[in-house]
């Protein structure tokens, strides 16, 4: 074998594993692998904050589906990528987070940035782990890009001691590859089972949860929704994973991203196929009435989801598509039942039970944001968002139209995805369009990276609904009756969001009527592509507007006129 740098067999295993970017800070702990960096194949990108790697990384694999990639330093910079490991991992994203740390013969004296960040990191990632014998180097990366990619996908967190960075190793990469995934495949007595319960229900629905997403199962819940004539819902997570526009689309069922239409239609089905969903509170609502008397199949890659909020009726463990592909070919020889009254009944509740998204009137509803956005944007658009009142409108009234193109961190809800998000997505797909839409609070929590976007020529629009509230939390203080420490409005039109792009070499406009919003994203759409920079169309939104939620799916409260 070959003697070589540590570092140089880690950058192998990183290319070898089709990783060509890389998000991260370099610092002292750490400079043994940027030195094996250096005129390599892979583009690396400096970030100005740690979490800001974390979630650029995160848009990077949500987009393409390989694992993303984070480097820092020691100390800080590992506790600052806690909460892009805690995003991943919620989501299941696969990413790897690479931390430098002192030498190990200083670990034990509280050296200058040593802190166990393979401790702190192990609640939200798959694997942490410390690297403590150099020769372990690359078979621990094989390792952690197998464990990021099997079962339900995750984050994992590699410790590097300086002192091991800096060793040689025998290592030849011309005879090594990556370890092989194995796929999770349901048991065939589970899948006939399920047949026979979808077969005899009158009034089915198939949920495609984020596991449908990750599974690249599209495809196949397609195929199967037309073979059997069962009309699709979608949760947040798996938003994109079914065409708006097909007739079995049934909208999106939840307290709070939800249609009104959509929780009418869940509310009459008798029976629920979930594929990859975990049933998620905001989804859910009170179980009570969530669950009723309808039965329930869950079929999830992770064994311990099956049962976690609910005791499903039939438990499947599978890879979404292996199911489909699988519940597919025991239909086979089996005649699926007519189901053209209940599609139609759906598209009954469709056309009775809408909300309004043209609203003309000042200040500027934000549904009528979304109905520009929809009309302004085509269907290969991509799409991130976090969290807050403009996330739920983007919920309720975006269309989303293929998978991976509409992109939200939806358990974790960071505050400040969206920008570095956004930057992950472009880098995966350079030639897509990519739209973050953001709320002026989130704008601000890691605006920073704009420098990044701008650095590297990386273009996109930003399109912002200001109300200069924190808007879902003053929404939520209404219910305790009070309005306290949620407005953060000051001078004339508070933080200039414009002279902040313009401060990074990037560019904005403000709008502030509805006829303005569709020249603005146009005009927005042609800057972002002649600069190669984000470009932000600010809209001032009515500041005390509400979103439609409520505790249970039958109580959504509705604020505007439908």
């Amino acid at each position: 074998m070959p003697r070589i740098p540590a570092m140089q067999a880690v950058v192998d295993v990183l290319e070898s594993e089709g990783v060509d970017t890389v998000f991260g800070c370099p610092g002292a702990a750490i400079l043994p692998l940027y030195n094996a960096l250096q005129g390599r194949a892979i583009e690396h990108l400096i970030v100005r904050h740690e979490e800001g790697a974390t979630h650029m990384a995160d848009g990077w694999a949500r987009t393409n589906g390989n694992v993303g990639v984070a480097i820092g330093t020691s100390g800080p910079a590992g506790t600052n990528m806690i909460t892009g490991l805690y995003t991943a991992h919620a989501d299941s994203i696969p990413m790897i987070c690479i931390t430098g740390q002192a030498a190990t013969t200083k670990l034990h004296q509280e050296a200058f940035q040593a802190v166990d960040i393979v401790e702190i990191a192990k609640p939200v990632t798959k694997w942490a782990v410390q690297v403590k014998e150099a020769a372990q180097l690359p078979w621990i990366f094989r390792e952690a890009f197998r464990v990021a990619r099997s079962g339900r996908p995750g984050p994992v967190l590699i410790d590097l001691p300086i002192d091991v960075q800096k060793q040689d190793i025998e290592w030849d990469s011309s005879i090594d590859s990556p370890l092989p995934v194995t796929r999770v495949t349901p048991a065939p007595a589970r899948v006939e089972r399920a047949l026979d319960l979808l077969l005899a229900a009158e009034r089915p629905l198939i949920l495609a949860g984020g596991g449908v997403v990750l599974g690249e199962a599209s495809e196949q819940l397609r195929a199967a929704a037309e073979r059997f004539g069962v009309p699709v819902q979608v949760t947040l997570m798996g938003k994109g994973s079914f065409p708006e526009d097909h007739e079995l689309f049934a909208g999106m069922a939840g307290i709070q991203t939800s249609q009104r239409w959509a929780n009418a239609a869940f509310l009459e089905a008798d029976l629920v196929l979930a594929l990859g969903a975990r049933f998620g509170d905001r989804h859910t609502g009170e179980l009570s009435v969530y669950r009723g008397e309808r039965k329930f199949i869950h079929v999830d890659i992770e064994p311990t989801q099956l049962g976690k909020v609910f005791g499903p009726d039939l438990g499947i463990v599978s890879d979404t598509r292996e199911f489909l592909d699988a519940l597919l070919a025991a239909a086979a020889e089996r005649e699926p039942r007519p189901r053209r009254d209940w599609v139609a009944r759906i598209g009954e509740l469709k056309e009775a039970l809408p909300r309004r998204d043209d609203f003309d009137s000042l200040p500027i509803k934000a549904p009528r944001v979304f109905k520009e956005i929809n009309e302004t944007f085509g269907d290969d658009t991509y799409f991130v968002t976090a969290i807050g009142l403009y996330q739920i409108w983007s919920g309720q009234f975006q269309k989303a139209h293929k998978p991976r193109h509409y992109q939200v961190c939806g358990q974790a809800g960071p505050l400040g995805w969206e920008i570095p998000a956004a930057i992950g997505v472009k880098k995966a797909r350079p030639e897509a369009e990519v739209v973050g839409v953001v709320g002026d609070y989130s704008f601000q929590f890691l605006v920073e990276e704009l420098a990044v976007a701008a650095q590297y020529d990386v273009g996109f629009v930003l399109i912002m609904l200001n109300n200069e509230y924190l808007g879902l939390i003053r929404q939520a203080e209404t219910g305790y009756e009070m309005n306290f420490e949620v407005d953060i409005h000051y001078d004339a039109i508070g933080t200039d969001n414009v002279k902040i792009m313009e401060a990074y070499g990037c560019s904005g406009t403000r709008v502030h009527e509805p006829g303005e919003i569709r020249t603005s994203l146009e005009w927005a759409r042609k800057e972002a592509e002649r600069t190669s920079r984000p470009v932000l169309v600010e809209i001032m939104i009515e500041r005390e507007g509400n979103a439609a939620m409520g505790a249970a799916l039958d109580t959504v409260r509705e604020f505007e006129p439908c």
